[in-house]
């Protein structure tokens, strides 16, 4: 378990931001925990160097999704752009 998994499990609220340069990207909503192991599978069959790390057996692996959700685009010359979802 890493520390920033218990960090999301006592406080779910989460930003992500990000930008290039030019544009600028936040992200923030709930993140939600999805135990199902069809859900672990997927991401590790999408990303195979992880399962030697992981497996969709154990409770060392999290798949995690935005509910309630916000992305914000925005950019020095642009009026920022808001999606909800």
């Amino acid at each position: 378990m890493k520390e920033v998994s218990k960090q999301i499990q006592k406080n779910p609220n989460v930003e992500i931001s990000c930008f290039d340069g030019n544009n600028r990207l936040c992200l923030a909503g709930r993140l939600v925990r999805d135990e199902r192991k069809e859900a672990k599978k997927h991401m590790l069959d999408n990303y195979p160097h992880l399962r030697a790390m992981y497996s969709e057996e154990d409770d060392n692996t999290e798949v995690l999704y935005f509910e309630d959700a916000t992305a914000t685009f925005s950019s020095f010359s642009e009026a920022p752009r808001t999606i909800n979802f």
